[in-house]
């Protein structure tokens, strides 16, 4: 019994599921955002917008972790977001993300609130 092999996949780290609330369009992660699990964070982040220009909220409370990679497409998306005259928020990230995000100064440039209807309805 020393070398068992496992059959089943291991579980995704990473879930991200889209809603439309008006003319926002609301992301709730959940899991670690890390190297590994950065390009689909990005590629969330910068698809299927249900308006125009985008409105995006990002609902963070099911993250237990976020590292560099996060923060970038985060920052990445706001610029792109910007530049076509729309916005995106951050909302309800725990304290260990909240933390990463100030130290970076990621929340001089994208409001954070911290409760989804709060960044829904500022």
């Amino acid at each position: 019994m020393g070398n068992e092999t496992r059959d089943e996949a291991e579980p995704a780290r990473l879930a991200i599921t889209s809603r439309t609330t008006g003319r926002i369009t609301v992301l709730t992660v959940q899991g670690e955002i890390d190297h590994d699990s950065a390009g689909q964070f990005h590629q969330a982040l910068n698809t299927g917008y249900s308006s125009s220009p985008p409105q995006v909220v990002v609902d963070l409370s099911g993250v237990t972790f976020m590292d560099s990679t996060g923060i970038q497409a985060l920052a990445v998306t706001h610029r792109s977001t910007q530049s076509a005259h729309g916005w995106i928020r951050i909302a309800a990230p725990n304290d260990a993300v909240l933390r990463v995000i100030q130290i970076v100064g990621l929340d001089t440039v994208v409001a954070c609130y911290p409760t989804l209807d709060q960044a829904i309805n500022p």
